[in-house]
């Protein structure tokens, strides 16, 4: 097999990336504001759902200082939909801590921007190599792809052990010179040309050197440690309405899922339950008198989230009570919510508002 030189390698990846890049619009500045936005949203989201996200926010908050002035639940409900909502904190977070203490300017090296909240490895190798030319390299799950691929690379990516070595061997292989480039260019070359299946190999201008091409070892690399089982949670959202048609949402505390986010009052459960198994958590839970209870769909609705499984039922719960912090229904959708409670607000607000 033969196996191209370092230099070669990077000069390949931006021969194709000056080729085949996509019109994005963070590809057109090089402010550390636009392109940590930018690499904020983009983790754990594709670039299609990303985009009119990032647009948004570059429209409500046009600078730092002015996502740093807005309220969380503003931001929190900008984010709706994108998930995985500590990134959305994070980074009110350090929008505020740039402005208050750098004046609204980011800091310029690797080793300052990763101090700051929500910004870990990948995210100041990307800031600090694309807005000030620092030469650090850049390892996502794209790279990951490309080095495990074309060097035959069978340690697992998210073992400790594999960190490391990518990441040894991406300083190898850069492109000092060029490193805003070279690191954009080789994560768009796995975005793009290097996909997770059925990559274009045919087209690779990598492909007579490619230890996985020339091994038939595609759909084996990278190799990933699996995760833990995935647990099942039985959710029960109780959607009380009173006689003046107002309801009632709770804001989530604590560390877990969908942090300072809203949600109609809620019974977890171990099974799933039937309406007088429901009706006496009920009476334990709110005093009120209850008129009515029935499921708004008969068959639980299953939402993922990474490491767990959400079975939820949403509940409408019927009294003449005036309900206690209680605000009209069409205000539902004034708050931040998970994109779970989103979807049934949508479906319910055409038989209620």
């Amino acid at each position: 097999m033969l196996i191209i030189g370092m230099n070669t390698f990077s000069q390949t990846i931006l021969h194709w990336y000056s080729k085949n890049k996509r019109s994005l619009p963070w590809r057109k500045t090089n402010d550390p504001y636009k392109i940590w936005l930018s690499e904020i949203m983009l983790q754990q989201t594709r670039v299609a759902q990303g985009l009119p996200y990032y647009k948004k926010f570059i429209e409500k908050y046009p600078s730092v200082q002015d996502l740093a002035l807005a309220k969380e639940e503003e931001v929190l409900k900008l984010w709706q939909g994108l998930g995985y909502y500590s990134r959305a904190r994070n980074l009110h977070a350090t929008a505020k801590l740039v402005t208050s203490q750098f004046q609204g300017n980011f800091p310029k090296s690797y080793d300052e921007l990763i101090k700051l909240k929500g910004i870990g490895d990948y995210t100041a190798s990307a800031i600090s190599s694309i807005c000030f030319g620092e030469a650090q390299p850049v390892v996502d799950g794209n790279v990951y792809r490309v080095l495990a691929r074309y060097f035959g690379i069978d340690l697992p990516a998210n073992s400790s052990k594999g960190i490391k070595y990518f990441k040894d061997l991406a300083v190898e292989v850069m492109d000092f010179k060029n490193i805003g480039a070279y690191n954009q260019g080789i994560m768009e070359f796995g975005a793009m040309q290097c996909t997770p299946q059925n990559p274009d190999c045919d087209s690779c201008p990598l492909n007579m050197s490619c230890y996985a091409k020339l091994q038939n070892k595609i759909s084996e690399l990278p190799v990933k440690i699996k995760k833990s089982k995935v647990k099942i949670r039985h959710f029960n959202y109780l959607v009380l309405m009173d006689k003046n048609r107002n309801t009632v949402l709770n804001k989530r505390n604590g560390k877990g899922i969908w942090q300072n986010l809203y949600e109609f009052p809620l019974i977890e459960s171990a099974n799933p339950l039937k309406e007088q198994e429901l009706l006496a958590k009920i009476e334990n839970l709110e005093e009120i008198e209850i008129k009515k209870v029935f499921p708004w769909h008969q068959q639980a609705v299953i939402h993922k989230l990474s490491h767990q499984h959400l079975k939820t039922r949403f509940w409408i719960v019927e009294t003449n009570q005036d309900l206690k912090n209680g605000f009209p229904i069409k205000r539902l959708e004034d708050y931040p919510v998970p994109v779970l409670i989103a979807d049934f607000i949508e479906t319910f607000k055409n038989s209620y508002f």
